[in-house]
């Protein structure tokens, strides 16, 4: 006869419930996913959302409120070297799913990327910080630069966008499948030899860009002419060619370079503005 057997029927059935609770909890415990990052009051994760930080000697300033975030500029994507550790939202790293790292966005959030050049577009979960290289505003895992056609180039001319709220709700896989489907590029001229490679020579050159539409540098917006026209001459001065004054419908004189003809003038001319200490700048499409 068993110990059991010879317990008390009440502390038998206290130990059959405690066998049976126990039981329940390992099953539950094995087949349990893993629990997200714990988030703060804000709803976004208590990790990778200090108010600043600083690397490689520059200190980035994390944004309060993603609402209303658009910006232009060049994407690269990381994904071998940093596939399953840990993320600076505090979850881990998967090269294969469609994420992306940025440098001030409350994380984690969601973005649409629009790749300039092939008209392809993706919705990507924003959980980690970078990139942290010049003149690159977004970086893509590995499955989020095949669905956009970045992996052969490693570069591309794009389009960010935040999208506010939480994640959509459909099936992001079904979603994402469907918007990463190729667009036909806006067509261009072919290039003639009287066109030069690059703006940055001359004012008067009109390079063919390698994606749709136009993008310029913007070096600064003014009121006044004068002022543009003073900001424009400093930059000649510091030798940076290919500086234009243009008057919008809002009335504002900004001065700008461009349109930029390929990912790698904007990496020289971005070099050339730091080593002039111009550094509030951005990219705009028309």
């Amino acid at each position: 006869m068993s110990l059991v057997m010879k317990m008390p029927k009440a502390m038998q059935r206290s130990l059959i419930v405690l066998g049976m609770a126990l039981g329940t909890a390992w099953l539950v415990g094995c087949s349990s996913t893993p629990k997200p990052p714990p988030k703060g009051a804000d709803g976004y994760s208590k990790y990778g959302n200090p108010n600043s930080y600083e690397v490689l000697g520059e200190r980035y300033d994390v944004m309060r409120d993603n609402r209303g975030y658009k910006e232009t500029g060049i994407a690269s994507w990381y994904g071998p070297g940093f596939h399953g550790k840990r993320a600076s939202a505090g979850e881990t790293y998967d090269q294969n799913a469609m994420t992306a790292a940025h440098k001030t966005l409350r994380i984690p959030c969601y973005v649409e990327v629009t790749n300039l050049q092939n008209g392809r577009k993706v919705v990507l979960r924003v959980n980690d910080r970078g990139p942290f290289h010049d003149n690159r505003i977004i970086d893509l895992s590995k499955a989020a630069a095949e669905k956009l056609g970045v992996i052969a180039t490693g570069t591309a001319m794009v389009e960010v966008r935040h999208i506010d709220g939480e994640a959509p709700v459909e099936s992001l896989d079904g979603t994402l499948q469907a918007m990463a489907q190729p667009v036909a590029p806006v067509p261009t001229p072919p290039v003639t030899p009287t066109q030069s490679p690059s703006v940055m020579f001359s004012e008067t050159q009109q390079p063919v860009p390698e994606w749709g539409g136009n993008i310029y540098v913007q070096l600064g917006a003014f009121s006044l002419r004068p002022n543009a026209e003073q900001l424009r001459s400093k930059l000649e001065m510091a030798n940076i060619r290919g500086v234009n004054v243009v008057q919008k419908n809002d009335g504002l004189f900004r001065v700008r370079i461009g349109p930029l003809a390929s990912v790698d003038d904007a990496d020289v001319l971005a070099a050339k503005l730091d080593a002039a200490g111009v550094g509030n700048r951005h990219m705009v499409v028309e």
